[in-house]
């Protein structure tokens, strides 16, 4: 099979793209030149393409490098920068994956002729009697299904992840047996565009939206404290706030953009018994029962009921989901779906 595999640099990317040469496959390295911006935590700085292309020479494999710069920045920069104007929380990580890792790159193998694309992702595919699902990597702490939710099964149809079944260690292992120079690489951040060297995430927005002071109060609207950019402050946030020494720690409840106002409350403040969500989308039909739905990267998966009016009911209150960030809906260790929180 030939098979285009992507190669961040990064050591996860790298034994993908050694195992597929391992099992016969005609593989081929690329990578994505995404942000040319100041970076110091992603995977799209010079000295990852080198990486890459070093890992690629040592293994034989041809490599390329596309620039898909123009298109990661109208579809993940942008629209990261504009839901945070209007109070947002996305996860930029998941558009990146859903326009162009599972989008553009693969329209891009498939008109080059390769069968598949590859990725280093911490997760596996399973074929079921009606086509594929995602499945939790091996490794628990480092699973990477939950940013994979949206993959339809065409894309599934056309890709392979091939260290699912590794644990983190065992990857690491195996790149020194091969005598790659990045077996003991950091993995990366998640946001490859916010380098914390310039202030990071507030830094980011503020010189894309400008500073946007606010008023910080408590539910009785009593003023207890401000911030710099209310663009920055996100449902559940603790720290930043500026509240001095509090009696009890105080969350962030609600965000007005317009009004310039920030709520916080007690932490048993942000718990709910629904959830609106937005955008639902489900591997392989809907799920009418019971689901786990997790609502961070690396959260619990908490049980629950999505239904059809768009809204998730958890069998116990929850912590409130910031909207814009995803939940994923679970069935053991199969993703069933997910959507934004809306």
């Amino acid at each position: 099979m030939r098979v285009l595999a992507a190669m961040s640099g990064g050591v996860d990317s790298s034994v993908a793209a050694a195992v597929l040469a391992e099992q016969g496959h005609e593989v081929v390295g690329v990578t994505l030149k995404l942000w040319g911006g100041e970076s110091d935590t992603g995977c799209c700085s010079v000295s990852d393409v080198q990486d890459a292309r070093r890992v690629a020479d040592l293994l034989g494999l041809e490599h390329h490098v596309f620039n898909f710069g123009d298109a990661f920045d109208q579809r993940v920069v942008s629209p990261y920068v504009e839901d945070h104007a209007v109070g947002l929380t996305p996860n930029p990580c998941i558009e990146c994956n859903r326009h162009i890792k599972f989008d553009k790159l693969t329209v891009r193998a498939e008109a080059l002729g390769f069968d598949a694309v590859a990725t280093g992702h911490h997760a596996r595919l399973e074929a079921t009697g009606s086509g594929f699902r995602v499945r939790r990597g091996v490794d628990e702490a480092k699973d990477q299904s939950y940013v994979l939710y949206m993959l339809g099964q065409q894309q599934m149809a056309r890709l392979m992840l091939p260290i699912g079944h590794l644990t983190k260690a065992e990857v690491r292992e195996r790149a020194a047996g091969l005598g790659l120079r990045n077996s003991a690489k950091p993995d990366s951040q998640d946001v490859c565009f916010i380098a914390n060297r310039a202030g990071g995430r507030q830094g980011f927005l503020s010189r894309r939206l400008g500073e946007s002071p606010a008023t910080v109060v408590d539910a009785d609207g009593t003023e207890l404290g401000a911030v710099e950019i209310v663009q920055a402050v996100t449902i559940g946030q603790r720290r930043g706030l500026n509240l001095g020494g509090a009696d009890e720690p105080r969350y962030v409840t609600g965000v007005d953009i317009a009004a310039g106002r920030v709520t916080v409350g007690r932490r048993e403040d942000l718990y709910t018994p629904t959830q609106d969500v937005k955008g639902i989308q489900w591997a392989d039909g809907a799920v009418n029962g019971p689901v786990d739905i997790q609502a961070s990267a690396h959260g619990t998966p908490a049980p629950g009921v999505v239904d059809q009016a768009g809204r998730v009911n958890w069998a116990e209150p929850q912590r409130r989901v910031a909207p814009g960030q995803a939940l994923v809906f679970y069935q053991g260790d199969l993703v069933a779906g997910g959507a934004v929180a809306a």
